[in-house]
């Protein structure tokens, strides 16, 4: 165990810095070729899409991840007979969708024209929560490189059909070429899952008896799983309110309804991607990190818990520190870079600092959850999201325009990350 995280992480930072240049590559081609006004509706809905991919996911691939790590029963059994639970659950949320797309997009988001992108939202959730599963379980083998390649695969697909396929449904409105790039997924996802089917080993095979479910992993799948459903569905129900509520404020004191759209598509499609660029060096360290922790946990090896987690932080910080000056003291070159544009300058010299807090947070979050202390990642996501929606509510109407959604997610950073590292430190005395 002594090198699995090194090994794991370096494997996944190398895959990491490939697929994060491929996601650049692809929010620059989105932005470029949908322009100002099409990455602020993209943008608009995110918020909708991340929720229902939360809610879908049941919180499946950590658990599995977790579960396969510790390798005491049939891990062929435990992926494959979540599978159609899985997708049954997709069908009924696609189901609640559908049903609900007109009143989210005209009543929620001001917008009726949302209402075939919400539903195309629907359609993809099958496709992502079949290629997490699997994702999981070579988590849990500690095996990064059907992940690193699977993702590479997925993000090359994306970028190829994006560039044949965006000016076509452009010239038909912003709308269709929305509805185009979400339903890419579906696409890329596929191509994901044949990938990661290629690396299982040769003499694999899958019969009846491997969907047949066992009651006792299913209950300890969702016994981990749902807390960590719940703290992640606060956290996108937080990020889901956050354009309702930012609009419907800023709306009602005389702002008007395109600066709105145009300055978050600002902040979340510029600035945002900018500043979480060392998040994939964070991400790879808490996915190498969770079946290691959740290992020296259970054995009650409480000093080795405690230095692995100190050295995820550590890496966190030698990425995040330098990273975090350059861009507070040159914001205009990655700007006119990528998106050539300076607009944006002030948000991102707020922001840069307070991301620092959250390079750590990734991995206390995985540290928690490995130590089978989900519910507290899930109180301190709680309060942290309590304390963003009301701040923002009430920034809002300060008439500081889009500044009242920089401050509130500063608040519920600070927050969130140093609730975590007082649990984590509580658990390893």
């Amino acid at each position: 165990m002594k090198n699995t995280l090194v090994k794991s992480t370096i494997i996944l930072i190398i895959g990491g810095i490939i697929t994060k240049i491929l996601s650049m590559i692809i929010r620059v081609v989105l932005s470029r070729m949908l322009g100002t006004e099409g990455v602020g509706t993209y943008m608009m809905l995110m918020p909708t899409f991340n929720f229902l991919m939360a809610l879908a996911s049941l919180g499946l691939p950590n658990a599995i991840s977790k579960l396969v790590a510790e390798d005491t029963r049939n891990n062929k059994n435990l992926v494959f007979s979540i599978i159609p639970i899985t997708v049954i659950f997709d069908f009924i949320v696609i189901l609640v969708v559908t049903l609900l797309s007109s009143f989210i997009a005209s009543n929620l988001l001001h917008n009726p024209d949302y209402k075939y992108p919400i539903i195309c939202m629907g359609l993809v959730l099958p496709f992502i929560d079949i290629s997490s599963v699997l994702r999981g379980y070579f988590f849990g083998k500690q095996k990064m490189i059907p992940h690193v390649v699977s993702n590479i695969c997925e993000d090359l697909v994306r970028l190829i059909i994006m560039i044949i396929g965006i000016p076509y449904f452009l010239s038909k409105g912003i709308i269709y070429a929305v509805m185009f790039v979400i339903l890419i997924n579906i696409i890329s996802e596929l191509s994901s899952i044949f990938i990661l089917f290629l690396f299982l080993p040769k003499n694999f095979s899958i019969n009846k008896r491997d969907f047949k479910m066992n009651i006792k992993d299913i209950h300890d799948i969702f016994s981990i799983g749902i807390p960590s459903t719940a703290s992640r569905l606060i956290g996108t129900i937080g990020y889901f309110l956050e354009p309702i509520i930012m609009t419907y404020s800023l709306l009602s004191i005389g702002y008007q309804n395109d600066y709105i759209v145009t300055e978050y598509g600002i902040i979340n499609g510029y600035i945002m991607p900018i500043l979480l660029l060392p998040s994939f060096f964070t991400l790879a360290i808490s996915s190498a990190l969770l079946p290691i922790i959740s290992k020296s946990y259970t054995k009650r090896d409480y000093k080795y818990t405690s230095k692995k987690i100190k050295q995820a932080i550590f890496y966190s910080l030698l990425i995040g520190i330098p990273f975090t000056i350059l861009i507070m003291i040159f914001p205009k070159i990655p700007l006119n870079l990528l998106y050539h544009t300076n607009e944006g300058i002030s948000y991102m010299r707020f922001l840069a600092p307070v991301c620092l807090l959250h390079y750590i947070q990734a991995p206390l979050t995985s540290s928690l959850q490995a130590m089978d202390k989900a519910k507290d990642a899930l109180h301190g996501t709680l309060v942290g999201t309590i304390i963003r929606t009301i701040s923002l509510f009430i920034l809002c109407h300060f008439r500081i325009g889009l500044y009242g959604l920089l401050i509130s997610t500063s608040l519920n950073i600070i927050y969130v990350t140093i609730h975590h590292i007082i649990r984590v430190r509580r658990y390893l005395k």
